[in-house]
């Protein structure tokens, strides 16, 4: 038996970090990676309940507290081949210089192959300044990202089928939005809607967000799909009031009621929860211990941001825990980064559309303007021919506003 001869990889020879709107610009509300730096009057920033809705100057816009004060970063890394790949997220300014005065020494000169030897690096070598989340692990997870795209683009082939490949032939999505009615119209199989009141509105708050559910539930049916997303906005005794005050209209799930280390806040929900109705979190989890930890608590769902949560390479292990509990993994938003791994995992049975239309009234790629070529589902439905590009399947739009603030 003679075997083929052993394929000779590049190595990364360069590794740049640009950055795209935040507080740092010039340039606001363009979108991108971080799809919360949006214009005047759009839906993800009109009145949605947050841990800051207590404080009244802080509660009509989440702008008016900072949440989109990073911006998008972007990583290109080069191959000694000349191939290129990158990929998109949300940490701006400061995640250019994590990645250009840090991790660069991680990553170039390694072969494009050893992408969890990288992440492993990155991982341990930021743990005195990471926390276990937030912007370094942004950061990290773009640079998972990018190393992913650069490999499927050197060997041409797609990230879902270096992954193991597809486990379905489609994707079937949920979209989250002000306007569930208008979703179930393009095709979508649910909406989720933010809530708007929390516990420092008490009672009043509960029946406001209820009576927005009952009139949905009247638009759509009682077939379609409604969920709740809390965003971290809420007390063990306002959400159980909630869940149980939402059971009649159908309900399907709760999301992110408390901050992500709130683990006995999660635990308690579950025995509190009215049977039937699920209970999802984990968009602002950045660790697999703490995904392990909200497994454990009876979460339901589990919802990873891949481009939060440590890339990829962190994803797949998130989803083997899951899968080892018998839950599902159904990532937050991320387009392009989130289809190639979901399309492979046997428990993902749907996924996440963000609709970052102002209105929610029609379909826009999550990323735009960012990323040339982004697909979105058609009829809610995503095909695995849509993703049958080499590496994420998008290329960068360098018409955009891009600085590169620090060089190594």
């Amino acid at each position: 038996m003679t075997l083929a001869p052993s394929l000779k990889l590049p190595t990364i020879t360069a590794i740049r970090a640009y950055s795209m709107g935040g507080a740092a610009a010039t340039i606001h509300g363009q979108g991108g990676g971080d799809y919360h730096d949006q214009g005047k009057d759009h839906w993800i920033d009109d009145h949605i309940a947050t841990p800051m809705s207590k404080y009244e100057e802080y509660k009509q816009s989440r702008q008016s507290f900072g949440i989109n004060v990073l911006g998008t970063l972007v990583v290109e890394v080069e191959a000694s081949d000349g191939t290129t790949g990158f990929a998109v997220s949300t940490a701006g300014n400061p995640g250019c210089f994590i990645v250009e005065h840090h991790l660069s020494r991680f990553v170039e000169g390694k072969r494009v192959d050893q992408i969890k030897l990288i992440h492993d690096q990155m991982l341990n070598s930021t743990l005195f300044y990471s926390g276990g989340g937030g912007v370094v692990i942004n950061t990290i997870s773009c640079v998972d990202l990018a190393l992913w795209d650069l490999y499927g683009k050197v060997l041409h082939l797609p990230v879902y089928k270096l992954l193991g490949g597809a486990v379905r032939d489609t994707i079937h999505f949920y979209a989250t939005g002000a306007r569930p009615d208008l979703a179930q119209k393009m095709g979508f199989i649910g909406g989720k809607m933010p809530t708007h009141w929390g516990p420092a509105d008490d009672d009043e708050g509960i029946a406001k967000d209820i009576a927005m559910l009952a009139d949905m539930r009247e638009r759509v049916g009682d077939d379609f799909w409604l969920m709740f997303d809390c965003w971290m906005s809420q007390t063990v005794n306002y959400a159980t009031k909630l869940a149980h005050a939402a059971a009649p209209y159908k309900l399907k799930w709760i999301e992110e009621c408390f901050p992500p280390n709130q683990i006995e806040s999660y635990r308690q929900l579950k025995k509190n929860m009215p049977a039937g109705m699920l209970m999802t979190t984990g968009e602002h989890t950045g660790t697999i211990e703490g995904f392990k930890e909200l497994s454990d608590a009876g979460v339901d769902i589990l919802q990873p941001d891949v481009g939060w949560c440590g890339g990829v390479t962190s994803l797949c292990e998130i989803a083997a825990i899951a899968k080892s509990r018998g839950q599902l993994v159904v990532p937050h938003g991320s387009s392009v980064y989130s289809h190639h791994a979901v399309i492979t995992f046997t428990n993902t049975p749907f996924s996440e559309f963000l609709m970052t239309s102002p209105h929610a009234d029609s379909l826009r790629p999550q990323f735009d303007p960012i990323l040339v070529g982004e697909p979105v589902p058609e009829g809610g439905i995503m095909t695995a021919e849509q993703l049958d590009k080499p590496g994420f399947g998008v290329e960068l739009n360098r018409d955009c506003p891009l600085e590169r603030p620090f060089r190594h």
